[in-house]
């Protein structure tokens, strides 16, 4: 999968996930709050924006702390349980009208092989080729679960795109979401 991603985002970004190649971080730069639950991730993310060990389902900010936020290839490795809390963390965190940025693909199943996503980036001009893959049960997704999900979570579409079992959507945040609630 080619994506292209230009500088696009205004205000502060939370970046869920963020570890690893460090996508978001790479384009964003100082804008970046890049979280990811393991420090080796974090270790090997470039250094170009603020990175924080931290768990999604529990994220360590006040409430309405940023204006965007960002999972780039980062819920394919949480299960239908995290990614649930994980979303209404973000919405607790997000700003009234801040916006959330989904890139990811479509998994139905990873049980017995694994799933992979070759993908060819072009990072706001920096060119990056890197494979995203899991294996695991209980991290079925698609494009629809993640509407619905949003949706319950305090959250409009705003865009939808899909290509070859690959999504990006933006919701915005139009209310807080009432389940879910911080532990």
């Amino acid at each position: 999968m080619y994506i292209v991603l230009k500088r696009e985002i205004t205000g502060s970004v939370l970046d869920v996930g963020g570890g690893g190649e460090g996508v978001i971080g790479r384009v964003y730069k100082e804008q970046v709050t890049a979280i990811d639950n393991e420090q080796q991730e974090l270790d090997e993310a470039p250094d170009c924006c603020r990175k924080v060990l931290m768990d999604a389902r529990n994220l360590e900010f006040q409430n309405e702390s940023f204006d965007n936020a960002t999972a780039f290839y980062s819920f394919m490795y949480m299960s239908t349980d995290t990614k649930e809390k994980a979303l209404y963390e973000i919405s607790r965190v997000l700003k009234p009208g801040g916006r959330l940025y989904i890139w990811d693909a479509e998994v139905a199943d990873a049980e017995r092989e694994p799933f992979l996503a070759d993908l060819y980036i072009d990072a706001a001009g920096e060119k990056i080729e890197t494979t995203y893959g899991i294996m695991g049960d209980d991290i079925a997704q698609s494009a629809e679960y993640f509407i619905r999900l949003c949706s319950e979570k305090g959250f409009s579409l705003l865009e939808k795109s899909e290509h070859g079992g690959h999504f990006h959507l933006v919701f915005e945040k139009t209310h807080q979401a009432n389940s879910g609630g911080k532990k």
